[in-house]
């Protein structure tokens, strides 16, 4: 361990002194402060000594004060757990989150429907629709199979059709929302979009495609698994009938929870089975679900609210653009992401050579160096980084390193 702790110091530095990450993101004195702020951050969690974990986009770590939530509330739910678990205790404690996600995303409580996940939350509205043969969905070639697979499902068991569009890097908003202007068709009945999109990070104009959405007649589903708790999120200013997000991804919440809106204004067109018996949590078309983990949902919200939505947004963008910024400069390395500007987020991509193992690379960086990204091979031969406010520009450098030693 000393050794590589050497060799990732040395590396740095050389890597630092070239000058290829001086002028990246924010400027030094920027960087000192995110260093300073992320270390004393650092021990609110339980990550491994040492692991420069940079892959939130996937599954973030919960801090020591959520877990200590959820734990306290389990322990309040076996005490009596019929009463608990239906009376006003651990049930409306987890009653009272749902009212204050609701609020985290800018609707009522009678439009939000706990989750396990986003892909739960997808499935659900997908299923709650009444789409029949012939009836078409309008979506990205750039949608996580969370995003997509309820559709398959559809198209398999009542025979819709799923269109897509492509969307390339050099698209700007307005090309995108003239592409699903010009997919829509006649049996068009849903477009179903990603917030940010998990291949690159790139920022969706969903409000611009939930406008066509109306204009169309149309319903528009968000997949927003990327957003929530990165940075702020208004589901009626992107008007929008539907979104599906989690809490263990940006916002740092127990593994297993989620959650879906649904816009009043849907009416009977989208109707979950889950509301049958009433809009509670807790109820006879819902079960008793994983309370104690909606608890630890509520803590995570708290947090991030008082970290600030925006300071959290800022703080993981000048991570990321130290992130491109040193990625261009290592050979063998196509940015798949924008280099700036509005559609940017936490997120940032590159594609490797199809020579690459890229899963083997990923496994490499985690036992070698302590580096932990994200790999995929589809839609390109990539990895992904996403810092988040425990981060630090070191964990960023270290990666960096790591890559241009089993990459160039």
């Amino acid at each position: 361990m000393r050794s590589r702790r050497e060799f990732l110091a040395t590396g740095a530095a050389s890597f630092l002194g070239s000058g290829v990450l001086l002028e990246a993101g924010a400027p030094n004195e920027a960087m000192s402060r995110l260093q300073r702020a992320a270390s004393v951050a650092a021990g609110d969690y339980l990550l491994a000594p040492g692991l420069a974990y940079l892959n939130t986009s996937s599954t973030g770590p919960s801090t020591k004060a959520v877990l200590e939530r959820t734990i306290a509330a389990w322990h309040e739910l076996e005490q009596n757990p019929v009463q608990q678990a239906y009376g006003p205790g651990v049930s409306g404690a987890a009653e009272s989150v749902r009212g204050q996600a609701a609020a985290f995303l800018g609707c009522s409580a009678d439009e939000l429907l706990i989750t396990r996940s986003t892909s739960e939350a997808m499935n659900t509205v997908a299923q709650s629709m009444r789409l029949t043969a012939g009836d078409r969905v309008l979506s990205t070639d750039q949608e996580h199979e969370g995003g997509t697979n309820c559709w398959e499902y559809l198209a398999d068991r009542r025979g819709i059709v799923l269109d897509t569009v492509a969307i390339t890097p050099d698209m700007d908003d307005r090309a995108i929302v003239a592409s699903f202007a010009a997919g829509i068709r006649k049996e068009t009945k849903v477009i179903s979009v990603s917030h940010v999109l998990w291949t690159t990070g790139r920022k969706m104009p969903v409000a611009e495609i939930a406008s066509l959405s109306r204009d169309k007649g149309l319903l528009c589903v968000v997949d927003g698994a990327q957003a929530i708790g990165g940075m702020p999120v208004d589901v009626k200013a992107i008007g929008c009938h539907a979104y599906a997000t989690t809490g263990h991804k940006w916002l740092l919440g127990p593994k297993g929870v989620g959650l879906l809106y649904i816009s009043a204004d849907c009416g009977d067109a989208v109707k979950p089975v889950q509301w049958v018996g009433g809009k509670q949590y807790v109820g006879p078309s819902v079960g008793v679900g994983p309370l104690v983990l909606v608890i630890g949902l509520g803590a995570a919200m708290e947090a991030a609210i008082a970290r600030g939505l925006a300071d959290i947004e800022r703080h993981n963008l000048a991570l990321r653009n130290r992130a491109y910024a040193g990625l261009a400069q290592i050979k063998k390395v196509r940015l798949m992401s924008a280099e700036s500007g509005p559609s940017v987020s936490a997120l940032v991509s590159c594609e490797l050579p199809s020579a690459i193992d890229v899963r083997q690379l990923m496994q490499t960086l985690t036992a070698k160096y302590s580096v932990q990204v994200k790999s995929f091979a589809r839609p390109f031969n990539g990895i992904r980084l996403s810092p988040h406010v425990f981060n630090t520009p070191d964990d960023v450098d270290r990666a960096l390193v790591a890559i241009k030693k089993e990459v160039a």
